[in-house]
């Protein structure tokens, strides 16, 4: 039951918001509509219609003990001025057979009853002819009597008054309601767009804390964590930075003076292991340095994959995309990811296809093969960084267990997510999803 129910509830706040406020509003002027209709306003209708009813009984049987033009007259003299109801013998005619109802029909079903309550002849009437008078019509024996009463003194004019003021009332109070929650609404959109813009590596320095004060104190703890999330950063990459640097030193020298050695199999060995270390410190400072310095581009996927592949002398992997999808990313970070999933797949298995499409809002970039595959127990374990895999695909930057880590690293700070899946090709099929 309750998830029926907050399947058609409004999803954002604004919405409940403005829920919580009109539907109290709307049920007491529904309750207040029906209080009015059905207890005062009928009531009121039903005595003025009663009295009409009842000065149209007694002109009747004083028509029916002189029924001639004269006693007419005589009534016409008597009741409008007094009454404001205007009598006239129509000679021969006969009663509509067709009526028009009214908009209200309360108002022709109380007519109707005070009339059959005071009239034993045939009657016919219509609310709807004349704006401000009723038509009533009684048979008599010459003909029609006919009867013209003014629209007050059969129905309480203060009825669309009253249903005037409420409309308005309810469209006043619905538009302030809109305007403060739409206040309220906006820096909770706006702290939430600040943070998804950070998720993705884009810094709002825009940003302000508004609102109530709830909202201003999240928004002051958001900026105070992306300070530290900032310095922390920073700091691992300045000490990564340095480490690399310190190390890249005494690594020089004893390159150098194994260059001054015999070129003998010991000293071979020896200088590709320092080779395996430099490619080891580009690795960790890779990781640490992220994204950070290069700034988001709207590019071309199909061309720059293509060219991507050019560039790589790759003329043997299927790319199957349209030529039309742009998207806003980091070139270079996007590159560093392609290259390191083209290589993978290259490297363990003998075919390659590539597959972009655009689902909704999404950026999807497919990297399937035809190798033996990651079994899904240790697809966690590929993305774990330095985690080498048994026999694994991970080990694709020099062997040091990297190189899925920080691909999935560069995805999230777009926003979307690197995942494996089981290929139809019998292999691997690396998804990665760059919202647009």
């Amino acid at each position: 039951m309750k998830k029926t129910i907050n399947k058609y509830l409004p999803k954002s706040l604004f919405g409940r918001a403005l829920l919580i406020i009109m539907l109290p509003i709307t049920i007491m002027q529904i309750a207040v509509v029906y209080f009015f209709f059905n207890v005062h306003w009928d009531q009121v209708t039903s005595n003025l219609s009663d009295s009409v009813a009842a000065d149209i009984s007694v002109a009747v049987q004083l028509y029916k003990q002189n029924p001639t033009l004269k006693q007419v007259e005589k009534l016409e003299n008597l009741l409008r001025p007094k009454m404001e109801l205007s009598v006239a013998l129509e000679l021969g005619d006969e009663l509509p057979t067709t009526r028009q109802n009214s908009f209200f029909s309360n108002l022709d079903k109380t007519l109707s009853r005070s009339l059959n309550n005071s009239l034993i002849e045939n009657f016919w009437f219509d609310t709807t002819r004349y704006p401000n008078h009723i038509d009533i019509r009684v048979k008599v024996d010459k003909g029609v009597l006919r009867f013209i009463a003014a629209r007050e003194r059969v129905f309480a004019p203060l009825g669309y008054v009253f249903i005037f003021w409420l409309v308005m009332a309810t469209i006043l109070l619905s538009l302030v309601s809109i305007y403060f929650i739409r206040n309220q609404a906006t820096p909770i959109s706006e702290l939430a767009s600040a943070a998804d813009a950070f998720g993705r590596g884009e810094d709002k320095y825009n940003f302000r804390p508004s609102g109530a004060s709830e909202v201003r104190l999240a928004g002051q703890s958001f900026l105070k964590m992306r300070g530290r999330i900032k310095r922390h950063i920073e700091q691992r990459t300045t000490m990564l930075a340095g480490v690399s640097h310190d190390l890249r030193t005494p690594l020089t020298r004893l390159k150098l003076h194994l260059s001054l050695q015999d070129n003998s199999e010991e000293n071979r060995a020896a200088k590709q292991d320092i080779i395996d270390m430099e490619s080891m410190l580009e690795a960790y400072l890779d990781f640490a340095r992220g994204l950070e310095g290069e700034k988001l581009e709207v590019i071309n996927i199909y061309n720059f994959i293509q060219n991507l592949l050019n560039k790589m002398k790759l003329t043997n992997i299927q790319l199957i995309a349209p030529t039309e999808i742009t998207a806003s990313v980091r070139p270079k970070a996007i590159e560093r990811v392609l290259i390191n999933l083209i290589e993978n797949a290259l490297k363990y298995a003998q075919n390659c296809r590539i597959t972009i499409s655009k689902p909704s809002e999404n950026l999807l970039i497919s990297i399937e093969d035809d190798g033996k595959g990651i079994p899904r127990s240790k697809r966690k374990l590929a993305f774990k960084p330095f985690h080498r895999l048994d026999n694994s695909r991970n080990q694709n930057i020099e062997g040091v267990g990297l190189g899925l880590s920080i691909a999935r690293d560069i995805a999230q700070n777009h926003g979307g997510s690197l995942r494996l899946y089981d290929s139809k090709m019998g292999g691997v099929k690396a998804v990665l999803r760059i919202p647009i």
